[in-house]
């Protein structure tokens, strides 16, 4: 990436720019949110919750998330170019964005995401980001919500119309005017573990749990991956 391109991307004008098409952009869809009562009850409680997706989900959340700003949630984004685009708008949704990935900076912002969760009681975690594989939860999640004494609770996006891009993720974007379902799941409660292999079960659970509702790339006729 050139040094003009990445200048322009971290630029402030051009991250208000891109919050604001994306805005204006999914108002099109014709979205229908499911399941948001339970987790949110438990939140407003006093309970942590930490809100997981698949990278290849995420877009369709984003105009909706705007929602949850009272709470300031955590955000863990990496240090790429693409992340500094991905932390500004954000940042203009309300979330808080804690920079860092498994590649570079992830310790830090893995422990800026625990205490933010432990102070606001919201947080969200892409699974299998900034560069998959895709569908592999990755051990972040599950040390963030034991960390922070939080529940998981997944979520999903599905549309009847997407682009789908050939990417490692199969990202996809719903087309305009869409019908868009963002679905959570039932709030998952973890044990501590006390071995590593208690750990790795953790994680499946998650895993497991979250793959069928990941989509495989194809434009014409999607399928879920087995």
């Amino acid at each position: 990436m050139s040094k003009i391109l990445k200048k322009t991307i971290s630029s402030s004008w051009f991250q208000g720019f891109v919050f604001r098409f994306i805005h204006m952009y999914a108002a099109t869809f014709r979205l229908t949110v499911e399941n948001e009562k339970e987790w949110m009850n438990y939140l407003k409680n006093g309970g942590r919750v930490l809100l997981c997706v698949w990278h290849q989900q995420f877009f369709s959340a984003i105009r909706y998330f705007k929602n949850y700003k009272e709470f300031a949630p955590g955000l863990m984004i990496s240090r790429s170019a693409d992340g500094d685009l991905i932390a500004g708008v954000a940042s203009r949704t309300g979330w808080r964005p804690a920079r860092g990935s498994s590649s570079k900076g992830g310790k830090s912002a893995m422990m800026e995401v625990i205490s933010h969760l432990k102070e606001t009681g919201l947080a969200a975690h892409i699974l299998d980001g900034p560069r998959g594989p895709i569908g592999k939860v990755k051990a972040g999640a599950i040390s963030i919500a034991l960390a922070a004494d939080a529940v998981i609770v997944p979520f999903y996006i599905s549309a009847d119309r997407a682009w789908y891009f050939n990417s490692w993720d199969k990202f996809f974007i719903p087309k305009p005017f869409a019908r868009v379902t963002l679905k959570y799941d039932k709030i998952i409660r973890l044990q501590t573990p006390n071995t590593e292999s208690e750990f790795e079960a953790l994680r499946s659970q998650i895993e497991n749990t979250m793959i069928e509702k990941l989509i495989i790339s194809n434009p014409d006729k999607p399928k879920k991956l087995k």
